[in-house]
């Protein structure tokens, strides 16, 4: 049986504590009954199908760091059904104006943490602004893949 979480992709011990909490209650925190309610993740927009948040554990040299979250518990987008992907698209749109973006990149992991080197077995897509006006930024570098060290 494959776990909600896959603490060896965590960031921060705090993010390793939450997980196993959430683990141990077998909470996913980006499914509808948990966001914004258990997770500390505040929803700050939604469309019919999508939940935008910030992430509480940015990437470093992030300047802002969004998470889009379907409703539905998926680890593959292409599992999602068309209406609610091209609602994916309201839901960026949303979010680029919101914040009045003039660059961004995206990343999504699709299938088992283990080898994708996501934390969460539910989708969701990083919206990345990294902070370019910080001299010292060197960019923002999103895992896409890990070699498992145990089965947890």
């Amino acid at each position: 049986m494959t776990s909600l979480y896959h603490l060896q992709n965590s960031r921060a011990p705090e993010q390793r504590d939450e997980m196993r909490r959430l683990e141990t209650e077998g909470k996913c925190l980006f499914c509808p009954a948990h966001l914004d309610t258990q997770s500390g993740q505040r929803v700050l927009m939604r469309t019919e199908s999508w939940s935008v948040t910030e992430n509480k554990y940015p990437y470093h040299g992030a300047k802002l760091h969004l998470l889009l979250i379907p409703s539905l518990h998926v680890t593959d987008i292409l599992a999602l059904p068309e209406n609610v992907l091209a609602d994916f698209w309201v839901a960026l749109a949303l979010a680029k104006k919101s914040f009045e973006l003039n660059f961004y990149g995206l990343g999504a992991r699709c299938g088992e943490c283990r080898y994708t080197g996501g934390t969460i077995q539910h989708l969701h897509i990083h919206l990345i602004v990294g902070d370019v006006e910080d001299a010292n930024h060197e960019g923002v570098r999103l895992k896409l893949s890990s070699r498992p060290e145990s089965d947890d």
